[in-house]
């Protein structure tokens, strides 16, 4: 029995809404603890977020060893169908150069959002110059220094609303869940998805600021979309196709995890059409058999 009631199932989408009011909880606690912890103990958080990521990505990536995915395709082929999505991904990703659309739509969404700016380049001088004095940024702050500090907020912002965005955005709850509550099966995998993403955006807001909040404009694109979809394929997609999306975005999120223990900055926005043309894949290679 499902662990929502009946009802909740007549209204696709409120699984997502759930989640965005979990996000936005979760990371104003954060951002209310993160000004009280020291910075070695927000760089801990981010590991153990890390490698926390890393784990749940080599776990949705053991998919491509499923076997609904070899009976589908052949023995040797899922792990080609998912090297040939993160290469075809990749290549289409980079000539879009998604990754860079989303840093700078982090960096829109904060100067629409943040309550404060150190300096604003439209701001005369003069203005600047009283804006020093008057406690927005610490006495005695010269101009320049001061557009320092803004340009670290800004790439703060920025690195929290993208990393945020990628982690709860990209995963098999997120694909699985948002299709389910659109298919009228209900909520709950987006509940249980809710409730992680709400005790991970307490950490990450205490480490990367207020960009996690913000994240919840991707939540509801991204989950908003993928329900909608739901509420017209009218059924699930074959086990196979789940297995290839899966696997495909356990491999991003490894990624994520090796950005957040900065190991290496992969380029992960880059590398999300991978998580489409890996099904396409698999629809081709099956026929082809």
């Amino acid at each position: 029995m499902p662990l929502m009631a009946y009802p909740l199932t007549l209204f696709p989408g409120i699984g997502t809404a759930v989640n965005v009011v979990a996000v936005l909880i979760g990371s104003s606690l954060g951002l209310l603890l993160g000004a009280r912890l020291p910075t070695r103990t927000r760089d801990t958080v981010t590991d153990a977020l890390g490698l926390v990521t890393l784990l749940i990505g080599a776990l949705s990536a053991a998919e491509v060893t499923s076997a609904p995915f070899s009976a589908a395709v052949g023995s040797a082929a899922p792990v080609l169908i998912v090297l040939g999505a993160l290469l075809l991904g990749g290549i289409a990703g980079s000539l879009l150069d998604i990754e860079a659309r989303l840093e700078g739509f982090g960096g829109w969404l904060r100067t629409r959002l943040a309550r404060r700016s150190a300096v604003r380049r439209d701001v005369p001088q003069e203005a600047q110059a009283r804006k020093v004095g008057s406690g927005d940024v610490p006495a005695g702050t010269s101009t320049q220094e001061a557009t320092s500090a803004e340009q670290a907020a800004r790439e703060r912002f920025i690195e929290g609303f993208v990393t945020a965005s990628l982690i709860f955005c990209v995963g098999p709850l997120t694909i699985f869940g948002s299709l389910s509550d659109g298919l009228g099966r209900g909520p709950d995998q987006l509940i249980l998805k809710s409730v992680l993403d709400g005790f991970a955006s307490i950490a990450f807001a205490a480490s990367l600021g207020p960009g996690v909040m913000a994240s919840v404009v991707a939540i509801v694109v991204v989950q908003g979309s993928l329900t909608v979809v739901g509420v017209f394929i009218g059924g699930v997609l074959p086990e196979a196709h789940i297995a290839a999306i899966t696997a495909t975005g356990g491999l991003l999120l490894l990624g994520v995890g090796l950005r957040l223990l900065r190991i290496k900055a992969i380029p992960v926005g880059n590398l999300l059409p991978a998580l489409l043309i890996a099904p396409a894949l698999v629809s081709l290679v099956a026929a082809l058999r």
